[in-house]
């Protein structure tokens, strides 16, 4: 491996032996430097992904047909694969003149899209080429699973320095026209040490985040937090979501760490939970705090409790409950004037979410 493959890995292997020890965690844990040049899927993903055959994505379909991709069937498919990132549309679960404004703003020169949502490009102007997942390819895109036939030599690593951009987001532009986040080599990639972290997923681990692509929580949870633990991404694709189906799944799966927004635990506290959690071990919530009474009624059928995270498009996870912290019911921010005693879980530059637990009042007021 290379020096900057174990960097990375030592920074990730000492906030994993510290999981459920906060303080030490602190304490210890600096960014690690990366000189003058990083690359994830180079430095990290193709080097603990080399001959290596232990499950990296499993996808379940509604109908139950599945499919799994080792690490090994994956190491080189950036070579493979087109240069995606930055200037690449991921999404087309949005309005053609949405696409359109995204396409333009972010410069796209490659978009990748489901065969079905192919259509939607038809009135988008643009210089880009069109690549779509599915079975039946429409006229003037490529197939994406093309890509899995080429015999391609493993290409050099590509010089990116730490500074230069990998990734660009749009905010979702709820109170005005969305932004444009750009994300460096190392903003998330090296900045979900952070979010890996307070996941607590180990080498070896099943984990299942709910959260649909195109919104950042997807890079945080279904791709960078996983694979920085070396753990195995579980998809369960529905079109249509069915709580009683997701809980045979994780038991049926063996998921050991489980993320979904609100929304989802409101809906699961509704469904039958006595047949208890299988093998997870570590649950979150994220998006919006979660209310009490639903980590009550979890807690009270699993014996486990769900924790909270917050973050935005711009950063990894920045306010959070980890592994080991009394998060009962905690609160996002505190009320409490007469109090100053109360402290942020925070991710500063220089060492990962600072602080106690979510903003809890010492006070108890």
């Amino acid at each position: 491996m290379t020096s900057t493959t174990e960097k990375y890995r030592a920074a990730r292997d000492l906030l994993q032996e510290s999981s459920r020890d906060y303080a030490a965690a602190v304490a210890r844990f600096s960014w690690p430097d990366f000189g003058e040049r990083f690359n994830w899927a180079v430095d990290w993903f193709d080097a603990i992904a080399r001959g290596v055959e232990r499950t990296a994505l499993w996808i379940v379909e509604e109908d139950g047909s599945e499919a799994r991709y080792s690490s090994t069937r994956w190491h080189g498919a950036p070579t493979r694969s087109p240069r995606f990132s930055p200037r690449t549309a991921w999404s087309a679960e949005i309005a053609c003149t949405d696409l359109a404004d995204r396409i333009a703003r972010g410069g796209v020169k490659h978009v990748l899209a489901n065969a079905k949502d192919a259509a939607k490009f038809g009135s988008v102007p643009g210089e880009y080429r069109k690549f779509a997942v599915g079975a039946e390819i429409p006229d003037g895109w490529i197939g994406y699973g093309d890509a899995y036939a080429l015999d391609v030599p493993p290409t050099p690593h590509p010089g990116t320095a730490p500074s230069d951009p990998q990734l660009l987001y749009f905010t979702s532009g709820t109170t005005s026209r969305p932004k444009l986040v750009e994300h460096t080599q190392v903003s998330y990639p090296v900045g979900h040490l952070a979010t890996s972290f307070w996941v607590a997923a180990k080498p070896g681990d099943v984990h299942l985040n709910i959260s649909s692509p195109g919104w950042a929580k997807h890079a945080w949870s279904c791709f960078f937090a996983p694979w920085i633990a070396e753990a195995t991404i579980f998809v369960h694709n529905y079109a249509r979501f069915d709580a009683p189906a997701l809980l045979d799944q994780i038991r049926r799966a063996g998921v050991n760490t489980f993320c979904a927004p609100p929304t989802v635990w409101r809906m699961l506290i509704k469904a039958d939970l006595t047949g208890g959690p299988g093998a997870l071990r570590e649950l979150m919530s994220a998006g919006e705090p979660l209310n009490p009474e639903v980590m009550d009624q979890v807690r009270g059928a699993w014996g486990l409790t769900i924790r909270d995270g917050y973050g935005q498009t711009e950063l990894p996870l920045a306010v959070g409950n980890v592994p080991g912290c009394r998060s009962s019911r905690a609160r996002w921010a505190c009320r409490c004037r007469a109090c100053r005693s109360c402290s942020w879980t925070r991710s500063p530059a220089s060492r990962p979410m600072r602080g106690r637990s979510a903003s809890t009042c010492r006070s108890g007021r």
